[in-house]
């Protein structure tokens, strides 16, 4: 865990929220943002799921070891950050 000086508090929450989220549903909180802007929300009734990007799991040998939650910039941004860490776990 890592918090930039200037980041808002609550994105604390925010983040740890979406990698719980990518973590619990095996797939990335993109995929909620995605179906939400698509019209299904459905999504919203979801316990626990997060749909906003920034959330990636961690998958190694079809078991999720773990998960990444950014938040703190736009989702496009938060998105890129996580996908830019998972990049460096590979």
């Amino acid at each position: 865990f890592e918090k930039a000086d200037d980041t808002q508090t609550a994105s604390v929450e925010v983040a740890i929220a979406k990698a719980r989220s990518a973590s619990n549903f095996r797939r990335a909180t993109k995929v909620f943002e995605e179906a939400l802007l698509a019209g299904r929300t459905s999504i919203l009734g979801l316990p626990g799921a997060v749909p906003v990007e920034g959330g990636v799991p961690i998958v190694q040998n079809d078991r999720i070891i773990g998960a990444i939650g950014i938040s703190g910039a736009t989702s496009a941004e938060d998105g890129a950050i996580a996908a830019a860490a998972f990049a460096v776990l590979r």
